[in-house]
């Protein structure tokens, strides 16, 4: 058998940038879609991340401060848990109500779960953490 031939594979040809699972072209997200890489109009996919509109709850759930929100997450084997976090847009109302290592709960439209604010960069935006099932 001749060896492959750059690009070729024994198993059939390859172009660079082409996927079988699909195509991704980056930086074409609308807002709250979710980014794994393949998307369905009108199905919500577990992802790997969330851009779009989200609240954060205070105690008790009785208010809600509406933001918008870019988060990520991963799954690490080490300790066998689901790793999520990401950045909130600066809100003055956010800084008002909360400082760096308040815990509250994130609701998207597609869930809500605990996480603790962190950090603010310069630009006024919460640092996002939470461990278990995302918001997203």
């Amino acid at each position: 058998m001749d060896a492959p031939q750059a690009g070729q594979h024994e198993t059939g040809q390859h172009e660079t940038g082409q996927h079988e699972t699909g195509q991704h072209e980056t930086g074409q997200h609308e807002t709250g879609q979710h980014h794994t890489g393949q998307h369905q109009t009108g199905q919500h996919e577990t992802g790997e991340a969330y851009t779009g509109p989200a609240e954060v709850l205070e105690a008790g759930g009785a208010t809600a401060i509406s933001v918008q929100v870019q988060l990520r997450g991963h799954f690490q084997p080490i300790d066998g848990r689901f790793h999520w976090y990401g950045r909130i847009d600066a809100s003055e109302d956010l800084v008002a109500r909360h400082r760096s290592g308040a815990t509250v709960a994130l609701r998207t439209p597609h869930g809500v779960a605990a996480g603790k604010v962190a950090d603010v960069d310069p630009w006024g935006r919460f640092r996002i953490t939470g461990l278990g099932a995302p918001p997203f």
